[in-house]
């Protein structure tokens, strides 16, 4: 029961970084390409390839902590139900070029930041060794 806590803790956390994260975002670029939300889907990628390498390579992450941080801030943060709403929307207006490079972008840059995530927990996994 006391999982469900991590969970909650970080999923609040997630959800509140991506809210600040994908506004600011979004209000600075001011375009109608949803950039906020891009970034932070790239960017929970990212961080999500990372912690699970580093959390399953190894023992410095507590089972605890990573639920917090995995399913709890990493599944708040990031965020396919807006995905899917914003591509929805750029095909109900007839932007389906628009859609189109979104999905695109999305899914193979979501990708890559994973398999970067990987890397990093490798090179870190690999000096913690040396020290």
């Amino acid at each position: 029961m006391l999982t469900i806590w991590y969970i909650a803790a970080g999923s609040a956390l997630g959800g509140a970084g991506r809210y600040v994260i994908g506004t600011a975002l979004q209000q600075r670029f001011g375009l109608a390409f949803p950039v906020g939300t891009l970034i932070v889907n790239i960017t929970g990628s990212l961080l999500l390839g990372f912690l699970l390498r580093l959390a399953l390579g190894g023992s410095q992450i507590s089972p605890e902590t990573r639920i917090f941080l995995t399913t709890g801030f990493c599944g708040g943060y990031t965020t396919f139900s807006t995905f899917t709403y914003e591509t929805a929307v750029m095909v109900e207006s007839g932007q389906y070029r628009r859609a189109a490079v979104y999905i695109t972008l999305s899914v193979v840059l979501s990708l890559v930041a994973t398999f970067g995530g990987f890397a990093l927990a490798q090179s870190a996994l690999t000096f913690r060794g040396r020290a």
